[in-house]
């Protein structure tokens, strides 16, 4: 049988106009923009059905239809098509395909904005210090703020907003002042990725430091640059030489022993090396070559935000691109508002803020997330009905679940092709098992399919590894720890996957039979609830009785039980008695009180964790 030829269908192409007013084109989109031939490459973004393909590419449908019927395939001309099926009939019919997605005005938030060479101009460095506590981060944001107000008019005024801007040899660099890691990633989680540069502080007298390594790990799995500070060079006795030899065993690598780090030898208390440090960030930003174009509407992200008694709603906003006008009309997040004054660090009112400024506005209807998007809009109507849409996309978005990465999710990309890079966190009862655990998993990567271990370290898992996981699409394995009720719930409103284990061999097993796309239900742990003992009865031949406080779920009688301390898993057994007031009770609910004992234990004490639990099948109702 003779193969007939399809031929592309020739198509306008039209030059995107530079729109110097708006981030998105004018013109409405037609019908055919969403589905269109391009140079003999098919380029589409949403479902078709095979008439709206027979059309798209010049197709007879009937070819359509007994092409897919001699692949066994029986459909109808309404019939909606996969992306798999859409890919197979484009390459039998010649033509090449692409599947783009299309980014509007109400997810502005997704916009990879492309602007004219000639519209782009140098942008100020945005830089967040972190670090290990007590190592001087406080002292040398202080000693970075105090040498830009002693060189201004606005001397002595108290900084309003967390975030400030510098000026180094002429240039603006804009700092970020952030409570911590967690605030770091909740941003980035968000999607707000700002920082360009992270300055790590670490304490000369005291070395690596296990929040030194979280925010490592942190600014590694954001992909941004790192900048040591080796702090407290005032004090005597103390060997740089030591610190750059721990950071090297975490991939952070000086450039004086062949690596790509930059680091500097500062004390934030004497002053120190401080203009040297300033430099460095100065070099890297031109390294970096940040741009943007100041003719554009403002797009950005909210740093933080308060609801002030006397204003109202207000949030500190930073412009990564286009300029923000005072009278602008901006949705954020999901609220909008009209901009009724904005301010900068020192409460100086600004009429316009450009690229890599932070600004504090008032005028936005509700309070704003920190680490939420915002952009501004010529019109009140326009912005007004993009913050509605996008709440009502937040709300059909949190019921359907947007999980980051489970196991499950990964078994379904194997078992597909699809997957390339797989992240994961590792938290162990130790050190050592945690770094065994991390060699082992890396271990298994193969030629298409890599594994990255973000995170391994000892400890209970905290919110911070679950706002890390949500940022990076990984999943948590914890060996021996668990976590607490508030960080369980935590990770399902996430829809972060914690799979725990209390045997090695069973973990690695685990992964493996993902890796191979093997995963099939199993018998599965499930959490009923968890108890904190707050007083300590012994009691003769009773023994140790625990006076306990259920914090959530429910404990049930002679229920399987793990004791846990600090995160630790001590015990695994299961409950002795079980008593409210002198009673014996079948069960404690959340919010009631109980005394209770562990069958053949009794080394507990005030503030350890009974946690209950029980074995089903997964994907059953318990």
């Amino acid at each position: 049988m003779k193969k007939k030829n399809y031929g592309p269908k020739k198509s306008d192409q039209k030059k995107p106009s530079n729109q110097r007013v708006s981030n998105f084109q004018t013109r409405d989109r037609k019908k055919d923009d969403f589905a269109k031939v391009n140079g003999g490459v098919f380029v589409y973004s949403k479902p078709l059905s095979v008439a709206e393909l027979s059309k798209a590419i010049n197709v007879p449908t009937p070819a359509i239809i007994k092409y897919l019927f001699l692949q066994g395939k029986a459909v109808t001309i309404n019939q909606v098509l996969d992306d798999e099926m859409i890919g197979e009939l484009c390459l039998q019919f010649g033509y090449d395909f692409k599947k783009e997605k299309i980014v509007d005005a109400v997810n502005f938030d997704e916009l990879e904005v492309e602007d004219d060479e000639k519209d782009l101009s140098e942008r100020p460095a945005v830089v967040t210090i972190m670090g290990h506590v007590d190592h001087g981060k406080t002292t040398l944001i202080d000693a970075i703020r105090n040498s830009r107000i002693v060189d201004t008019e606005a001397g002595g005024i108290s900084q309003e907003i967390g975030a400030y801007q510098k000026e180094i040899n002429g240039k603006k660099v804009t700092f970020i002042d952030t409570p911590g890691h967690a605030a770091f990633t909740a941003m980035r989680a968000r999607g707000a990725s700002v920082t360009d540069i992270v300055i790590l502080v670490v304490a000369a007298d005291d070395g690596v430091m296990p929040q030194t390594i979280e925010a490592i790990d942190h600014a590694k799995a954001a992909g941004v640059p790192i900048i040591v500070a080796i702090n407290k060079m005032d004090k005597p006795g103390v060997n740089p030489s030591r610190v750059k030899e721990e950071l090297m065993q975490h991939d952070v690598i000086s450039e004086d022993y062949g690596g790509d780090t930059m680091m500097c030898e500062i004390s934030a208390k004497t002053g120190l090396g401080i203009q040297d440090l300033l430099e460095m960030v100065l070099l890297k930003a031109e390294m970096l070559e940040l741009k943007a174009n100041p003719k554009r509407y403002a797009i950005g992200a909210v740093l933080e935000s308060e609801l002030s008694k006397g204003e109202g709603p207000k949030a500190t906003l930073l412009v990564q691109n286009g300029t923000l006008n005072s009278g602008d009309y901006v949705v954020a997040g999901e609220t909008y508002g009209k901009i009724r004054r904005m301010t900068n660090e020192h409460r100086q009112v600004l009429k316009t803020a450009g690229p890599g400024t932070p600004v504090s506005v008032i005028g936005l209807a509700s309070v704003p997330s920190a680490g939420d998007k915002f952009m501004a809009f010529p019109e009140e109507k326009q912005a007004k009905e993009i913050a509605e849409k996008r709440a009502m996309q937040k709300l059909e978005k949190s019921r359907a679940g947007n999980a980051a990465m489970t196991l499950a999710d990964l078994n379904n990309l194997v078992n597909a092709g699809k997957v390339q890079d797989i992240n994961i966190l590792v938290k162990a009862d130790s050190d050592g098992t945690a770094e065994a655990l991390k060699v082992n998993l890396e271990k298994m990567s193969t030629d298409t399919i890599k594994v990255h271990v973000l995170l391994a370290s000892a400890g209970a898992i905290s919110d911070n590894d679950v706002l890390l996981a949500s940022a990076s699409g990984a999943f948590i394995f914890g060996f021996n720890v668990r976590p607490d009720a508030r960080v369980r719930q935590k990770a399902e409103e996430a829809h972060v996957e914690i799979r725990l284990h209390k045997i090695i061999y069973e973990l690695l097993d685990d992964m493996e039979s993902a890796i191979k796309g093997m995963v099939k239900a199993e018998v599965v742990e499930k959490v009923t609830g968890q108890a904190e003992i707050r007083h300590i009865y012994k009691i003769g031949k009773v023994g140790t009785i625990g006076g306990s406080y259920v914090t959530s779920g429910l404990l049930k009688a002679n229920g399987k039980i793990r004791l846990i301390r600090d995160g630790v898993v001590i015990y695994d057994g299961k409950l002795g008695s079980l008593k409210r007031f002198k009673d014996d009770a079948k069960e404690v609910k959340e919010g009631y009180e109980c005394g209770l004992t562990i069958e053949g234990y009794n080394d507990i004490k005030e503030g350890d964790v009974v946690e209950g639990y029980e074995m089903v099948e997964e994907g059953s109702e318990a």
